[in-house]
């Protein structure tokens, strides 16, 4: 994909290899690696920054519900995997986040936020998360600038409703759908049966 090309929903994820902390460790990882699950792949702007802790910690004190659903968290900033390393060695009283339980990836030469198109013009990644399904197809996105944080839950939600349309290809999940609600079959007289029982 060239920089001119815009990055949609149904196309393959640009396929990156990076060096990760993981444990407490320096790791190489691709995102091939995880092909036969789902990822959800988020960038961030910084390390030592202020809402970037609350999200980094968010996911990982949910991370089990996410490897349950047979899916892979990465999250990605350009900065360096020391910067990381420090970052995960520092408490999170102490402005730190702690140890996590996923990979946090650098992209210092801004390969990867490139090719996602969230490098913004201060040469930090804006908040992108995108659901990539284990065919490597990205299925969700979703892009906004700095000040405002990520919500887990809904998360969850949106990568529950791709994996139950996944298993029910012949159904669509509509507005605010949690699992266990009513869904839709995709057709004009399911879409009718389904507004009837509103």
């Amino acid at each position: 994909m060239t920089s001119n090309e815009c990055l949609r929903v149904g196309q393959p994820a640009p396929d990156f290899s990076a060096t990760a902390v993981i444990d407490q460790e320096f790791r190489e990882i691709s995102l091939t690696k995880y092909r036969g699950k789902y990822v959800v792949l988020f960038f961030y702007p910084l390390d030592f920054t202020f809402v970037c802790p609350t999200e980094i910690t968010a996911f990982s004190d949910r991370h089990s519900e996410f490897i349950a659903k047979n899916t892979e968290v990465l999250a990605v900033s350009v900065d360096s995997k020391f910067s990381h390393l420090a970052w995960i060695q520092t408490p999170r009283n102490e402005g730190g986040i702690g140890d996590i339980s996923y990979p946090l990836v650098s992209d210092l030469k801004k390969e990867i936020c490139s090719s996602y198109n969230v490098l913004n013009d201060d040469g930090e990644a804006d908040r992108g998360l995108f659901i990539i399904n284990p065919q490597g197809i990205i299925m969700h996105m979703t892009v906004n600038k700095a000040p405002v944080g990520r919500n887990v839950d809904e998360t969850l939600r949106v990568l529950q409703a791709y994996q139950y349309v996944e298993s029910h290809p012949n159904e669509v999940c509509p507005a605010n759908w949690t699992p266990g609600d009513k869904t839709m079959l995709e057709d004009p007289k399911g879409s009718k049966e389904y507004f009837s029982t509103l």
